[in-house]
Order: C-alpha cells, then structure tokens, then sequence
C-alpha cells in the first residue's frame, strides 16, 4: 500500500480535486489536522477510521502511517491548501523513507489561490506587477533561513502572499510600508471558501485595525501589493491584436 499525501484545499468540502475525493472515498485511515479541513472529511467512508492530528508530534503521526500501512490498509494524509507549502511533507515522507513506506503526493487548491479567487483578484498584471512571492513570518515557529527577509522580498515589487502571519499584522505593515508606502493596497481573507470566510480590504495604515477589531488569529492570508487595487497597467500581449498568430490552416 502507498500512504497518499493527498492537499485538502482551503477547506470547502467541494474546492479539492476528483483525484482527491477518489483517495479520500477509498481510504481505511484519514490522517487529517482538524483545525482547517473538518469539512472535506464528508469524502470519506462512515467506517473509515478518522485520527485528527492537531494534538500528536510528528513521531506520533508516523506511527499512524506506518501502522496503518503495516496493516495493508489504504492511509491518506490530508494536508491544509496544498502539500507543496508548510505541509511538513519533507520531513514525514523522509521519515517514511526510512521505514520503507511508499508514498505519493496528490496537489491541493492553496490558500493564497482561494483567497486570491474570494476577491477577483489577478495578482500578476501586466507592467505593475509579473510576480508573487510566497513566504511566511517568524514568531513561535522555524526560524527562516538568512536572505529571506520581508524586506528583501518586499523590495522586489512582487504581490506578496503572507502565510501564518495574521498575529503579526501590524508589525508587518509598518515594515512594508517603508517600501510600498501607507496606500499599498491590502486584503486579508481568513478561511477562504468556508462558512466562517471573512474578507478585510484595506491599506497597509489601517489593515492592523481592521484585523485587531475581527480578531482573527489563526487560517489566514495576508495580501499585499498594487495588484489589488486599481492598478493603471497595459493589458496582456498574449491577447494583443498586434500580436503575430500563425495561420492554422
């Protein structure tokens, strides 16, 4: 048997994909952190066995996978958004490496994709802004590696998405503002395509605000960037008229 890494999405029981909902319909063990994807769990089986994580270690989790996978039972990890970002996969799947365990990874909707969706928002806009920059912030956490500073980030003009970061918000727009300036365009979007969704729009001087008064504190992201607002940019040479297209005759 393979143990599946399977991205849950931003949480809404219908934002996953089919190859998802197949893994989760034909799985014995749900590994799953109930703090953010309760709701996609409607895909499993009533006789599968379900074991939240958001109280286990990771030695502990291993210990589900491998056991279930000794069992010859179909095991599918649910990860948050996509197994690509702040999943843990690297250090459990070198784990499961170790004790032979095969397994495969099933991509997710991230949560920056859903909140960027929640808004409209095109995020990359032709002469404002060609680039987004997925990156996090350094509280009760890992520390980040040396080079990856806001600041560094920040002074490439990129849309930034910022993960894990709501507790810190009005740290961070009083750092970002030194280079994008107190009107820079905000949205924070707390858990995107769920029945708690709440979307706060704003400027890098007032989102802190906005965010205190909500209290949010955790399923968050932060956006930040001219791209969110109404930015003066040509459009797509992609589509243009003065565009050479080849005949297909």
């Amino acid at each position: 048997m393979t143990v599946r890494f399977v991205g849950a999405g931003p949480g809404a029981a219908d934002l996953l994909t089919l190859r998802a909902a197949s893994l989760l319909a034909a799985a014995d063990v749900c590994v799953y952190a109930g703090t953010y994807v309760a709701a996609v769990l409607a895909h499993c089986r009533e006789d599968a066995r379900l074991v939240d994580t958001q109280d286990l270690d990771l030695d502990q989790i291993i210990d589900v996978l491998v056991g279930a996978h000794g069992e010859g039972l179909e095991v599918v990890r649910l990860c948050s958004g996509d197994p690509s970002l702040y999943s843990a996969l690297h250090e459990q799947t070198r784990r499961l490496d170790a004790h032979g365990v095969p397994w495969d990874v099933t991509p997710g909707v991230p949560a920056y994709a859903a909140a960027a969706a929640r808004l409209g928002a095109e995020l990359t806009v032709p002469e404002v802004v060609q680039s987004v920059v997925l990156t996090r912030t350094q509280a009760r956490s890992t520390a980040m590696p040396e080079g990856e500073s806001l600041a560094a980030f920040a002074a490439t003009g990129a849309t930034l998405a910022l993960h894990l970061a709501i507790t810190r918000t009005r740290e961070l727009a009083a750092q970002l503002a030194e280079t994008h300036g107190d009107d820079c365009p905000v949205a924070v979007v707390a858990n995107a395509s769920q029945e708690r969704e709440m979307v706060l729009w704003g400027t890098l001087a007032d989102i802190a605000d906005q965010v205190e008064a909500a209290g949010l504190r955790q399923a968050a992201v932060i956006l930040v960037g001219r791209s969110l607002g109404e930015p003066d940019g040509t459009e797509s040479f992609l589509y243009s008229t003065e565009r050479d297209r080849p005949s297909r005759s």
